[in-house]
C-alpha cells in the first residue's frame, strides 16, 4: 500500500467520482469506478446492486468487464483502475484475477474493504497477482457522497 499518486491519478478518480454520481439515479450506494489503459478510460461502472437485483454488480466488476472486452482479454495489463471507495473482497479478488498492475482509491471501508481495512486481498503474498495500491485519493470527497447518500435514506 502506497499513497504516492501520480499527477492524472486525481483528474481521473473525479471521473470516477461522477460515475457514483450515476449510481443515486437507480437508488444505488453511490461508488463509482473507471478503468484507464494508455491515458483512455476503457472502462466504466458504478454499482447497480440495486437496479439488476445482482450481487456481483459492483463498480469495480462492471468497469474490469467493459474493459477487459475493450482490450479483448481478460486480463487488463497495463491499466489502472481507479474506484472512490476502497474495493470489498469479491472485487479485490476480480482485481487479482484480471491482472490490473495498478489500483487507486478515494475513501477507505472499515466495515468491508480488502485492500487493507478488514483484509487485504490485494497485498495477499500466496496469490499469483499483487498489484500496486494507492489508497486515500480525494478521500474526503468520495466519502461525502457516501455520507450524502446515507443521510438522504435515513
Amino acid at each position: 500500500m502506497t499513497d504516492r499518486f501520480f499527477p492524472r491519478d486525481e483528474f481521473f478518480m473525479r471521473l470516477a467520482m461522477r460515475e457514483a454520481d450515476r449510481a443515486v439515479e437507480h437508488d444505488d450506494v453511490p461508488v463509482g469506478a473507471i478503468v484507464v489503459h494508455d491515458g483512455e478510460v476503457i472502462g466504466t461502472g458504478h454499482n447497480e446492486r440495486e437496479l439488476r437485483q445482482d450481487p456481483t454488480a459492483h463498480a469495480e466488476a462492471i468497469a474490469l468487464r467493459e474493459a477487459a472486452a475493450r482490450l479483448g482479454s481478460w486480463r487488463v495489463l497495463d491499466a489502472v483502475l481507479y474506484v472512490t471507495l476502497e474495493p470489498c473482497a469479491m472485487c479485490a479478488g476480480a482485481i487479482v484475477l484480471s491482472r490490473v498492475p495498478r489500483v487507486v482509491f478515494g475513501t477507505w471501508d472499515p466495515k468491508a474493504g480488502a485492500a487493507g481495512s478488514v483484509l487485504d486481498v490485494l497485498a495477499e503474498p500466496r496469490l499469483n497477482h499483487r498489484p500496486e495500491v494507492a489508497g486515500g485519493l480525494l478521500a474526503d470527497e468520495c466519502a461525502a457522497q457516501l455520507r450524502a447518500f446515507f443521510a438522504r435514506r435515513r
